[in-house]
């Protein structure tokens, strides 16, 4: 047997290598401890392949750009004969893609293989072997400026009828702007989309829809990352399907995009073992306006969001995901999102897990996230302000005459975000409580002052005048007392925002689980409040969502006072810290960003957020085995979650360690009319 191969010159690979040609599945095995290039074990990432020939998986090897991946390197030592211990072979045990006997193609002078203790073999004990190859992976990480999407990173799927080409960096495959929908008219619902045999770029993000800072009405692409990609030449096996999720960004109904590097899905597969969908809906009143028409009835964005979830169902095997477990989940508004899927009948059965980041509800602002207008309540709020000025309201048609307004006119009207009981999409005026058991599992919750940045910051000292500018009662002091720090105003906003954060997120949503599992809707709950967060770059731009800068931590300290705002979870859940180039603040930060990434990845594989020890082992993720050991050794600190009989728990998720609590603020909730009873979802 040739050892050696054919060596194609890498500027004769052709663009977008092709899956199907190179005849073996894929996966990138990396050791991510979330600090990217800057890791230790940043050179230890490769790619397995199918057993096949030393040949075939050579070449494979090559035609990816790469190598077989060599023993010792990146280990320091000279010897490749001592240094022969084949990576991530606990993991490939745990998986059960390996055995004691087990043997891979490798790399290196005078042998072809090893096995899992490192015991290596010369060509000619094992040429008559077909064995799973490792190629190096020597693609650079990308990050929230750039990625490198040239042709030797590049590979194509067969996938809807097209030919997708997309490409890996060191931690996944990434395929970026695919679409899912063909451009619907104006105020539409849409329908899939089916290629017709074309070549279609998947390296780069399609378009954002239109809001106020731009983009198009051509915009349902959806982005995904994969740690594994199946052979396409056999068919699936169902038990290396990854697990799925399916992210919706938040924004208010009235902006953001999939595109956002915030969330950013390369972390969390690679560390999570996972597959991840992020995805555009339609926005404003392009996906929300409706009229009293009979036919235009609004929730179109609504609609994108379960024809993406049809999209992804019918084609996510081709990408190594499992379409029957699906976990949608997304926050402030894409938190209220989920609750219309998890509601909707058109979305029933698409989805077996679902995560609410901070949804809205209860008073003011919040309301309509979860208690819909009628299509007439609607009308009179969003729909006549926008006929007036449009001047449509007399037109013979008046759907006509709105998809004849520019778009760029259309998306100033920012109040034309609301979902309708429309009798198709959404059929009741909030998620029912009452019913058939969801055949769903559920993780819910909030930051502890989720409110502050739908606030604003006081100008006065008058309690009374402040709350009223605000839209805020005047509570009980006994239980919103003003506690004096020397900073007056401060103090009054800090109250404030415990007033907002409770109205607006917490009552609603702890009411929410408790009917829910009192009315035997769901047995189990997995809720949560995060006491430490990191608020995301240029919103909301308040200083007191930050902790306060000392000679000691210089990017601010987290073991003072500061409140724990809207979005500020988001880095952690997605691992993206280091990659959006933020810094470290303190020790904890990286291993409590590694714990949430765990768990909220625990979850989705799962149903559980609790990691299994054995599978943090195996992935050699030792530092948060041991925090969880640890935590595990005292019953009260592993995640339990609310149940009817149990009770009503909630973890606080913190650092140097998270903790059980009861619910929180019920007193303050029920003096706010907003009580664990008054959610009945009628």
């Amino acid at each position: 047997m040739q050892l050696a191969g054919l060596v194609l010159a890498l500027a004769g690979l052709a663009a977008g290598e092709s899956l199907k040609k190179l005849d073996t599945s894929l996966t990138i095995l990396t050791k991510n401890d979330l600090l990217g290039a800057s890791s230790p074990d940043a050179d230890t990432a490769v790619i397995l392949t199918d057993a096949r020939p030393y040949q075939h998986v050579s070449d494979v090897c090559h035609k990816l750009g790469e190598q077989l991946w060599r023993p010792g390197k990146g280990t320091g030592k000279k010897n490749e004969r001592d240094a022969a211990a084949l990576p991530f072979a606990e993991y490939l045990k745990y998986d059960g893609m390996a055995d004691a006997s087990s043997k891979f193609w490798v790399g290196g002078s005078g042998f072809a293989a090893v096995d899992l203790a490192g015991r290596h073999q010369t060509a000619d004990s094992v040429s008559h072997l077909r064995l799973p190859g490792l190629c190096a992976n020597t693609a650079p990480f990308s990050n929230q400026s750039a990625q490198d999407t040239s042709s030797r990173w590049q590979i194509s799927l067969e996938v809807n009828n097209q030919t997708l080409t997309g490409f890996r960096d060191r931690l996944s495959f990434r395929f970026l702007g695919i679409r899912y929908a063909p451009q619907p008219q104006r105020f539409t619902y849409s329908t899939l989309f089916k290629g017709s045999g074309e070549a279609a770029s998947a390296l780069s993000y399609g378009s954002q829809c239109i809001q106020s800072g731009g983009g198009s009405e051509d915009c349902l692409f959806l982005n995904i990352w994969t740690p594994y990609l199946p052979n396409p030449n056999t068919a699936p096996q169902k038990k290396k399907l990854r697990p799925v999720g399916v992210w919706i960004h938040g924004g208010a109904f009235t902006g953001g995009t999939a595109n956002d590097p915030t969330f950013d899905g390369a972390n969390m597969v690679s560390r999570g073992d996972m597959v991840l969908v992020a995805i555009n809906y339609r926005l404003l009143a392009f996906g929300f306006l409706a009229l009293k028409d009979g036919k235009s009835n609004g929730n179109y964005g609504l609609a994108d969001q379960i024809t993406a979830l049809d999209w992804v169902r019918n084609n996510i095997h081709h990408f190594g995901g499992d379409k029957d477990r699906i976990t949608v989940f997304g926050q402030s508004a894409g938190a209220g999102s989920v609750r219309a899927l998890i509601a909707s009948p058109e979305a029933a059965g698409k989805f077996s897990g679902a995560i609410m980041l901070s949804n809205l509800g209860g008073i003011n602002y919040g309301t309509t996230y979860s208690q819909y207008y009628t299509i007439d309540e609607e009308v009179d709020v969003a729909a006549k302000p926008i006929l007036s000025a449009t001047n449509c309201a007399n037109a013979a048609s008046q759907v006509d005459c709105l998809r004849a307004v520019p778009a760029s006119t259309l998306a100033t009207f920012g109040d034309a975000r609301y979902l309708v009981v429309d009798g198709t999409y959404l059929k009741s005026r909030s998620l029912p409580v009452t019913g058939p058991r969801l055949p769903i599992k559920l993780m819910m919750g909030i930051t502890r002052d989720d409110g502050a940045p739908f606030i604003s910051f006081p100008t006065t000292t008058n309690e009374s005048a402040y709350l009223d500018s605000v839209g805020l009662p005047l509570p009980s002091p006994r239980l919103f007392p003003i506690t004096p720090t020397g900073n007056a105003t401060l103090d009054l906003y800090t109250t404030a925002s415990r007033i907002a954060t409770d109205g607006i997120f917490r009552c609603i949503d702890q009411a929410t689980a408790s009917s829910l599992l009192t009315h035997g809707r769901l047995d189990h709950i997995y809720f949560y409040e995060f006491d430490r967060t990191y608020q995301t770059q240029g919103w909301p731009g308040i200083d007191v969502c930050e902790p306060p800068r000392t000679p000691s931590h210089p990017a601010g300290d987290p073991s003072k006072p500061y409140l724990r705002c809207h979005s500020g979870e988001l880095y952690y859940v997605f691992g993206n810290l280091h990659r959006q180039g933020l810094p470290m603040r303190d020790d904890g930060d990286l291993a409590f960003e590694q714990s949430v990434l765990d768990s909220f990845a625990s979850f989705i594989r799962t149903g559980d957020p609790n990691p299994d020890d054995a599978w943090l082992k195996a992935r050699g993720y030792q530092q948060q085995q041991q925090q969880q050991q640890q935590q595990q050794g005292r019953k009260r600190d592993r995640w339990e979650p609310s149940t009817k009989r149990g009770g009503l728990k909630l973890r606080l998720l913190d650092w140097p360690a998270s903790r059980m609590s009861g619910f929180r603020e019920e007193k303050q909730c029920e003096s706010l009319g907003l009580g664990l009873g008054f959610y009945e979802g009628k």
